[in-house]
């Protein structure tokens, strides 16, 4: 651990990571509180942001890893922030002339540029974190990233309660222009890459990577699983507030704060410990304990109990994230990572947002505690594919040796 926090690349890296997630829960936190004051509430209007949100990521993640690849990370993550502040300037003039809904912009370019910051980010962690310290390196992230889930709404709602959107935009500037100079001190990349073959054929290449492997398969099938399950569930938490607890819909805050305090805690303990491991059994242990607490959370009647449950399912997740992305950054062949990213990843956000559709309407015909058993049940079948997911590091090796063989000039 002594040696990821002297590792200059890594601590610029989630120093930057920090920065976007404080100006994404500002920007998220000042776009809703403005546009439900503009629409007095509209639904419509505000069900909108959430689609700009996740929308990017199915058309744009998969050309995003593919350049990530082909590109510099450093000089794209670089611009990446830039061409954020850049944004932010002219919604913030537009919003001077009263058009309001330019604000959708502001979500939508935030969304896309992600898209392609994130897998030159992995990239970069790749090339800089020694393998043995991967695991560490992420559950040190997802902590940081976690401390959001609970001190990023009230910084967000505060900032905008106190000096409205303009100063929320101002702030979004400041903070992507010093995410951008940060990037600025990391190391230069001198990796070679490839040029000479089509963005096609590179992403053509990731889908090839994924199919070959079958521990990447069994990988893709987990993240499928997980996000429906969690589809199903996620938009319904505030049922389990006011129809399982009887209590009034401002409650949920408590169930969000014990849930970024149990991720924000158990990425500290993966930390410390995921080194000494078995990444099988871990991931194991961590989706069927994540099944009982969520079976837990919907036939509780107490809050402190649905409180105490939702803060060992956070913790669960924060081991099945680091267990999982540790696989993805230390395992795969660093000239496809962005692909295979690119292309595993969407299963995730696409299953979850099926299952978000179909979660009110599947409640409406039942009840609530038949969706949870369902997303229960789906969370449970997950185990049957990680079980065949190979960690151990001459196993991945050797899957890893039978892809790489056509395109090694491209790895440095």
């Amino acid at each position: 651990m002594n040696t990821l926090f002297r590792n200059r690349a890594f601590l610029i890296i989630t120093g930057s990571d920090l920065l976007q997630n404080l100006a994404i829960w500002i920007r998220n936190m000042a776009i809703l509180y403005y546009i439900m004051d503009q629409t007095q509430g509209n639904p419509v209007a505000i069900s909108l942001i959430t689609v700009l949100e996740y929308a990017p990521i199915f058309i744009f993640s998969i050309i995003g890893g593919a350049l990530a690849d082909r590109w510099n990370p450093k000089r794209t993550m670089i611009v990446g922030d830039i061409l954020s502040a850049l944004s932010i300037v002219i919604i913030m003039g537009i919003l001077n002339s009263g058009y309001w809904q330019v604000l959708y912009t502001a979500t939508l370019v935030s969304s896309i540029v992600s898209q392609f910051s994130q897998p030159s980010s992995v990239k970069m962690v790749r090339r800089n974190v020694k393998k043995e310290n991967v695991q560490s390196a992420i559950a040190v992230t997802q902590s940081a990233n976690s401390l959001f889930l609970i001190l990023g709404p009230i910084v967000g709602t505060f900032i905008y309660t106190a000096m409205g959107i303009q100063t929320s935009m101002t702030v979004l500037l400041i903070l992507f222009i010093a995410s951008a100079i940060l990037l600025t001190f990391l190391p230069k990349d001198h990796a070679k890459r490839e040029t000479g073959t089509s963005l096609f054929a590179d992403i053509k290449e990731g889908w090839q990577y994924v199919a070959q492997s079958r521990s990447l398969r069994m990988l893709g099938l987990v993240f499928g699983c997980v996000g429906l399950s969690a589809g199903l569930i996620n938009p319904l938490a505030i049922f389990l507030v006011t129809e399982r607890l009887g209590l009034e819909q401002n409650a949920l805050q408590f169930l969000s704060g014990a849930s970024g305090l149990g991720l924000l805690i158990g990425g500290g303990i993966a930390a410390a410990v995921s080194n000494k491991l078995n990444q099988t059994k871990t991931l194991m242990i961590g989706l069927l304990c994540l099944a009982v607490t969520m079976l837990g959370e919907v036939l509780s009647s107490w809050l402190w109990l649905t409180m105490v449950l939702t803060f060992l399912s956070s913790i669960s997740l924060a081991f099945i994230n680091i267990i999982i992305s540790s696989y993805m950054v230390s395992r795969i062949h660093e000239h496809v990572i962005g692909r295979v990213n690119g292309t595993i990843m969407p299963l995730f956000m696409g299953t979850m947002l099926i299952g978000s559709s179909l979660a009110g309407v599947i409640m409406n015909q039942t009840s609530l505690i038949f969706v949870y058993v369902i997303s229960v049940i789906i969370m449970l079948l997950s185990m049957i594919p990680g079980l065949r997911v190979q960690f151990n590091d001459h196993e991945a090796a050797a899957e890893s040796g039978e892809q790489v063989g056509t395109k090694e000039v491209l790895s440095n």
